[in-house]
């Protein structure tokens, strides 16, 4: 089966084309460097880009092949974003006489991992990690998937940026941030986790605010590495600790990280120690797969749609919305 996959739920316009899980294709243009003028994402504008990109994503993304169906990201993110690729979507659908599905952005990253070389083991722990989100999930089957832990306030990604803004790295920074870690100190500076015996909650607005009193306090004497590794080894830890009491309370054969935050090499070490130290199988996706792209989209949508699943041309675009 050819799936065409579309993804433009926040700023990447992706397509990519995938055929029996191979994928053959995987284009993602950026809008980060539009969006750093602001220090975040601008709905209006992330619309509007979407628009002139869109058509010559698919196309780069198709080489000129008619996939047997197409899936696209409908649910959540930014309205005005999902629509125009959602309407892509069903545009082309119409046009093919094509079976059309609309997939869960979470779902999508859930399942980016695998492919048709990396099949999964269930049940799993999947840690969603990215600016917008940071769950965890325990995933039964396909389709099935039962929240266990999420952040009550802000997302693990979005405390990475900010720390990046307040060490003046600009936006997005959290790859900036972690290269900045590496030749610094930890244990330097001391900075919160919020929430430590909540086994089922996160809360990152405390850190952002002790980092940006951390900045203000030291000035000019704040050695930037040292705060950048601080930052990072607080977030980190808070994620695995929750991962870790979530071990202790289900029996799993797999655990997962995916999400923008799953680039992290940190974070990807801790979480294939805490895998390795259990026994389990560890899936986390390439780094391309990582941040928002088509090809996860277009390989949830193959899944759902060999069983028969489809969705006609009556689905809505949500901007939030329950897994």
């Amino acid at each position: 089966m050819k799936i065409l996959g579309i993804e433009t739920s926040c700023d990447e316009t992706s397509a990519a084309f995938v055929e029996d899980g191979v994928i053959r294709t995987n284009v993602v243009a950026s809008q980060a460097e539009q969006h750093a003028e602001w220090g975040g994402v601008v709905p209006e504008v992330a619309a509007r880009m979407h628009v002139e990109a869109i058509s010559g994503v698919i196309e780069a993304a198709r080489q000129g092949e008619i996939p047997d169906a197409i899936a696209v990201t409908n649910r959540p993110g930014l309205v005005g974003a999902l629509s125009v690729g959602v309407s892509a979507a069903k545009a082309l659908a119409y046009a093919w006489n094509r079976p059309i599905v609309g997939v869960h952005h979470i779902e999508g990253h859930i399942l980016s991992p695998f492919d048709s070389v990396v099949e999964p083991v269930f049940p799993f722990l999947s840690l969603v990690v990215s600016g917008g989100h940071t769950e965890l999930f325990l995933v039964r089957d396909f389709g099935r998937y039962e929240l266990i832990a999420e952040t009550i306030d802000d997302a693990a990604g979005e405390a990475f940026d900010k720390g990046a803004r307040l060490l003046g790295l600009g936006y997005p920074g959290g790859r900036a941030l972690e290269d900045l870690a590496q030749s610094g100190n930890p244990k330097r500076y001391t900075l919160p986790q919020g929430l430590r015996h909540d086994a089922h909650r996160w809360s990152f607005s405390g850190l952002k605010t002790a980092m940006k009193r951390l900045v203000e306090v030291e000035g000019e004497k704040i050695n930037r590495e040292d705060a950048a590794s601080s930052l990072q080894r607080a977030i980190v830890s808070a994620l695995v600790a929750k991962v870790d009491a979530a071990l202790n309370e289900h029996v799993v054969a797999g655990l997962s990280l995916v999400g923008g935050v799953a680039a992290n090499k940190a974070l990807r070490s801790a979480v294939e120690q805490l895998a390795r130290r259990d026994g389990l199988q560890c899936f986390i996706p390439p780094f391309d797969r990582c941040t928002d792209n088509a090809a996860m989209i277009a390989l949830a949508g193959a899944i759902r749609l060999e069983r028969g699943e489809h969705d006609g041309f009556g689905f809505e675009t949500l901007a939030t919305s329950e897994l």
